[in-house]
This record gives C-alpha cells, structure tokens and sequence, in this order.
C-alpha cells in the first residue's frame, strides 16, 4: 500500500480541499531532503553556546563574579532539562500507536519542567551571591534560543518548492 502526502498551495487555504496536491512517495522523499527536521541536539547546542556568551558578557559588562555565574545558573537551568529531554525523546523506541508516543512526550517534558523548577528552588544554595535578577536573564534569553532556532529553520526552509 503506498501513502501519498498532501500538500497545502503557497496561496494558502480555502477549505474545499481542491487546492491540494497529493504527492507521490518520490516527491515525499524529495521534500523530506529539501526539508530537513530541526534537530533537538542542535538547539540544545545554541542554548549552551548563547548561554556561554551571556556568561562572558554579564562578567564584561558588570565586573562581577557572581552576577557572571548567576547568569550561567539560569542558563544553565534551561540546558541540562532540554538536554535530558532530549536524550529521552531520542532513544529509539517504536511505539506501537500514537497514544504511546504523546505520552512519552508529556513524560519528558514533565520531567523538563520539573528539574528546571528543581534547579531554580536550589539555586539559593547552590549559587553564593545569588542574584535573581542576573538569573531570569540568563534563563529566559537561554529560554528565547528554541524561538530563534525555528524561526531559522522556517526562514531557510519555508519556500522548498519540489522541482
């Protein structure tokens, strides 16, 4: 049995589904590799290279030590849930129907938020000086990093034509 695709026009959508093209698997394959998936991995990359950057720059532009590391805290707070969830939503497992795989989503993000929350309840004792003020920043600019990696990929990806 071969599955076509459909495909919504550039024009956008009207509703009476005359509109749509059904692809066939070779154009599929096709717009797959103009299309690739953005990885969780790479956006898990920009948050500790953004984060390293605000690190450096919070100690440049304050002076100061620990507002620097505060920063990095809250940065920090963001990478390690992000790459444990990562690493749990790519472990290979074939899931046996949809349902199973939502669930395994909702597992990992439950336990994204809830090391994230973990983190910021300890960083008063984990982080001498704390500032909180230097650590929202650092966890949301961090934060901000899954935003501007799909606006990248829509950017270079949104206008894949199929030849």
């Amino acid at each position: 049995m071969t599955k076509n695709i459909v495909v919504a026009p550039e024009n956008g959508f009207d509703g009476d589904g005359e509109d749509f093209k059904t692809l066939t698997p070779q154009e599929a394959a096709l717009l797959k590799q103009k299309m690739p998936l953005l990885s969780v991995w790479k956006v898990v990359g920009y948050q500790v290279l953004v984060g390293a950057v605000l690190v450096v720059l919070t100690a440049w532009i304050t002076g100061s030590y620990s507002v620097a590391l505060s920063a990095g805290y809250g940065a920090l707070a963001v990478i390690l849930p992000a790459a444990v969830f990562a690493r749990g939503m790519s472990r290979r497992v074939d899931a046996v129907n949809a349902g199973v795989a939502v669930f395994g989503f909702l597992f990992w993000e439950l336990i994204k938020i809830a090391l994230t929350v973990a983190m910021l309840v300890a960083a008063n004792w984990w982080v001498k000086d704390l500032s909180w003020l230097a650590m929202l920043v650092g966890l949301v600019v961090t934060m901000k990093v899954y935003w501007i990696a799909l606006g990248f990929n829509s950017v270079f990806y949104s206008k894949t034509k199929l030849a």
